[in-house]
């Protein structure tokens, strides 16, 4: 495996933070600096120890150190907030519309393309590979009761939907290995069907399933989607299932 240089540098992070006196470092500099005697006195560590902690920090680009510009003598701990931004995985490239795929387009694909206008404001679409002719009418109570609307006869096949630029979203397993064509997904969400079991306590299961894949995904693709929307910031969407 060629391990890319942004990989290697995560992986160093991740080490120097796999020590629970130095995540505590980190935690105390989170929103403001301190001096190695300060940080000792705080967590009630030994100096010698916290000097060690600190220089694994600084090799790992977590921590910088400057000098007072009161007392010159006297050294200052700086976190570098841009390193642990690179913990998380790069974004994935932005897409004008996400589509979300199931097999029947009834349920699960319905949901989550509401929720992704929701969260994002940006175009979605869902789609099935053998659609059914009605969205299952506990997938339209389920998003009644969490202020979303579902068109009960909005379903589409995925071949009357998707385009190439669109960044496709399987939400169950069977499309996910059904679709090997020019609409394969790009992600696999194996949410589990709610249809199978057919209760109210399911499809609110797959509703904060894909409630919280959504909130994970959005900031990945659309940066400006990071900051959840408050109920007022979020009108409630009509979702589209065809293409516009």
């Amino acid at each position: 495996m060629d391990i890319d240089p942004s990989l290697a540098a995560r992986a160093r992070i991740h080490a120097a933070l796999g020590e629970p006196a130095r995540l505590a470092i980190v935690d105390a500099l989170l929103l403001g600096d301190a001096s190695p005697g300060e940080i000792a006195q705080t967590l009630r560590l030994p100096t010698n120890l916290v000097a060690h902690h600190v220089k694994v920090l600084t090799d790992a680009g977590l921590v910088t150190r400057s000098r007072s510009e009161g007392d010159r003598r006297r050294t200052y701990l700086r976190l570098c907030p841009a390193a642990l931004a690179t913990l998380t995985p790069p974004p994935l490239d932005e897409a004008r519309r996400v589509v979300f795929v199931c097999t029947h387009n009834s349920a699960r694909s319905q949901l989550a393309a509401a929720l992704w206008t929701r969260r994002t404001h940006a175009p979605a679409a869902s789609a099935g590979t053998a659609p059914a002719p009605r969205v299952h009418p506990r997938a339209v109570a389920v998003a009644r009761r969490h202020g979303l609307r579902l068109d009960p006869v909005g379903t589409a096949h995925v071949d009357d939907v998707v385009r190439a630029e669109d960044l496709v979203v399987a939400v169950c397993d069977n499309a996910h290995e059904d679709l090997t064509g020019p609409a394969r997904p790009r992600l696999h969400w194996s949410v589990p069907d709610p249809v199978r079991v057919d209760t109210d306590e399911a499809f609110e299961a797959a509703y904060a399933e894909l409630e919280a894949r959504v909130d994970r995904l959005a900031p990945a693709v659309m940066p400006a989607a990071s900051r959840r929307p408050t109920p007022a910031d979020a009108p409630t969407p009509t979702t589209r299932t065809g293409a516009p």
